[in-house]
């Protein structure tokens, strides 16, 4: 779990929300790798899915994309 830090909280608080209480987003990297579905809770990555780890810090992200893409994430763990 990543906890995002206030620059990046900001701009997810202000757009609005996938489902009660968390977004799901792609992460851009600064390396140009992107990850599609990625559930934020409360400020917090959370999640990646079809993936058990999260392979970046918050340093290295570029850009964080709304692009409510929902799955049923509950259901895959």
């Amino acid at each position: 779990m990543i906890k995002l830090s206030t620059k990046w909280a900001m701009e997810l608080r202000s757009k609005s929300e996938t489902g009660m209480g968390y977004q799901i987003v792609s992460i851009v990297l600064k390396d140009g790798k992107r990850f599609d579905q990625v559930a934020v809770v409360e400020g917090r990555i959370t999640e990646i899915r079809g993936r058990k780890d999260i392979p970046f810090t918050e340093d290295q992200i570029a850009e964080i994309i709304l692009t409510h893409d929902k799955w049923n994430f509950n259901a895959e763990r």
